[in-house]
């Protein structure tokens, strides 16, 4: 009994002893004396790590970080900030005010790999910013669309080898989180997400890439579509699981929205020629008045089943299927699944008649 006492007297120096410090020792040329240098976590609005006083172009900075990431170095007063990616460990930091962007940090691995990771990506990014500049001159064309396809599978292949080399440090998870919407292709990234070590991908970047993945497959062909209920016309809750053992196209429109209004002959015209063929369609509005909702229906003879909660873009089905312009639509087949996506006009229809069969 009294070895346990002995140990619980002895629990908070433990605790302290094992807790992970970081130190930074930095001179700053043009530094005033009496400047304020704050260390700021930029993913959580006003939350200052740490802080110090400078005297004579140096300063003192020691506290604890929460993990391993970037954060913002800021010399108060001015809006003078460098981004490091810190590590909790002993560090020197050496610069000009003048030109942050080239400051020393010596002491932390993890900034090291971020260096590396801005020398490895900042000459594919530079043709990037040029090929987006031509384009926007100039219009898509067959060669710019064929030399866009071919450095976007550049960055994808870096970005996969970067994560492989660095798989048990944030960087990777971070590496992801910065080019993951260049090369929208999110197998890629979850293959790569999961060969990281557990420690990773449970890091704050780590989770931040899991749930972009999680989003891309919402409404992905080739998945399950979420289930939903939203009250009908006359007010009766509507299920799409209800129409299961169907083809379902689910349709995002509105009768505010001028090319949803467009595009409706021609989902009228695959409504009546599909219909008997165990084909139906689900429309979701994203109106916001009930009359107006109802007479486009009418106008535009709409003659199958229509759901709204009337909360235009807050609609809680197109908030639930990351819905951002409209027209969009889901076909969906029999069993649930999702089997095509913004079908328009003739695709429309060439996908119809791939599932039922059309007579020349």
């Amino acid at each position: 009994m009294k070895i346990l006492y002995i140990l619980i007297a002895f629990l908070p120096v433990l605790a302290s002893a094992q807790e992970k410090t970081f130190e930074i020792k930095g001179t700053i040329t043009g530094l005033a004396d009496k400047s304020r240098v704050v260390l700021v976590n930029p993913d959580v609005p006003g939350d200052t790590i740490a802080s110090a006083i400078s005297r004579n172009n140096t300063f003192l900075m020691k506290g604890s970080l929460p993990e391993c990431k970037l954060y913002n170095l800021a010399f108060l007063p001015g809006e003078k900030k460098s981004m490091l990616f810190l590590d909790n460990t002993q560090m020197t930091l050496s610069g000009d005010l003048a030109n942050l962007q080239m400051i020393q940090l010596n002491g932390s691995p993890s900034n090291d790999s971020f260096r590396k990771l801005q020398q490895v990506f900042e000459p594919y990014f530079r043709r990037y910013a040029k090929l987006s500049e031509t384009v926007n001159r100039l219009g898509i064309n067959d060669s710019l669309m064929a030399e866009y396809k071919t450095l976007v599978g550049q960055i994808s292949a870096a970005g996969e080898k970067f994560a492989a080399d660095h798989r048990d440090q944030n960087i990777a998870p971070f590496m992801w989180a910065t080019i993951a919407q260049v090369i929208e292709n999110y197998d890629v990234v979850e293959k790569s997400l999961n060969a990281m070590t557990p420690e990773v991908q449970n890091s704050f970047y780590g989770k931040f890439v899991a749930e972009r993945v999680a989003v891309s497959k919402i409404g992905k062909v080739g998945l399950p579509a979420m289930d939903f209920v939203q009250a009908d016309t006359t007010g009766k809750p509507v299920t799409l699981s209800s129409f299961r053992g169907k083809y379902v196209l689910v349709d995002f429109w509105a009768s505010w929205c001028g090319p949803c209004r467009k595009e409706n002959p021609n989902i009228v015209a695959a409504f009546d020629k599909f219909r008997s063929k165990n084909f139906t369609i689900l429309g979701v509005s994203l109106d916001n008045n009930r009359e107006k909702w109802l007479r486009a229906i009418a106008d535009d003879q709409l003659t199958w089943t229509h759901v709204s909660d009337l909360k235009y873009w807050q609609n809680e089905v197109a908030v639930m299927y990351r819905i951002q312009s409209i027209p969009q639509n889901f076909l969906i087949d029999p069993d649930g699944k999702i089997i095509g996506k913004n079908l328009r006009g003739e695709e429309l229809q060439q996908k119809l008649c791939e599932l039922f069969g059309c007579k020349e």
